[in-house]
């Protein structure tokens, strides 16, 4: 059994702040009070007040001047995909994005995969795809699928790809006990993605592309309809 983390009065204040922050309490580009007034209406020290928005700050939500005070990011404008999985675990709506990006990116890197895969890459793919048929629960099944999408965008030979590729992943994955539905049974999950694996192991990048689309367009709906999302 694994201890349960204790939260501190620095994780609660950061807690806080970051929602009134996501939830527009404290809106993009305005000031916060005063560190003296916050931490007095908080009912914390200005040290664990600072503390907390060291936290912000690092997360990309608060940038802080000296001498002129701590002002909340435009993080949508501004921010980078590394906010997506913080994003994603304040609201589930952001989810409908990137399923969105997911798609898209999804079907251009299987296209790319089967113009681009080395055998060697080839073979690694068709081990992968065996593990998750090899999978037992819906958890290790899901891992294994994610192996597949990692590798294939390993084999477009663009590492862009693969670090979009690693953040979406990260954004899901704080979720992904939620996302379950299309990896609950191992041969399932194994033939609705083999029709990409096969066709990027014949090198064809038309097929590839369809049948990502129609891969990914299936385990979204499903995904979806487990969440209760219409």
């Amino acid at each position: 059994m694994e201890t349960l983390p204790r939260e501190t009065i620095v994780d609660v204040l950061e807690g806080r702040l970051r929602e009134e922050i996501l939830t527009g309490s404290h809106p993009a580009g305005s000031y916060l009070p005063p560190e003296r007034e916050l931490a007095d209406g908080y009912g914390v020290t200005r040290t664990t007040l600072k503390h907390a928005f060291g936290r912000l700050v690092q997360a990309g939500l608060l940038e802080t001047r000296h001498g002129v005070g701590t002002r909340v990011r435009d993080f949508v404008r501004l921010g980078g995909a590394d906010l997506l999985p913080m994003l994603v675990r304040h609201s589930p709506d952001w989810l409908g994005e990137i399923f969105e990006v997911r798609r898209g990116v999804g079907a251009l890197i299987a296209e790319r995969a089967a113009m681009k895969a080395t055998e060697e890459q080839r073979a690694e793919l068709a081990r992968l795809l065996g593990a998750v048929a090899a999978a037992e629960v819906g958890d290790a099944v899901q891992l294994a699928d994610i192996e597949v999408h990692r590798a294939l965008a390993r084999a477009t030979g663009n590492r862009v790809y693969t670090l979009l590729t690693n953040t979406l992943f990260n954004a899901y994955l704080p979720m992904r006990s939620h996302l379950v539905g299309p990896f609950l049974d191992p041969g399932e999950a194994h033939d609705r993605l083999a029709p990409v694996v096969a066709a990027v192991e014949a090198g064809d990048a038309k097929a590839a592309r369809a049948a990502a689309d129609a891969y990914l367009a299936a385990t979204e709906r499903i995904m979806l309809d487990g969440l209760g999302i219409a």
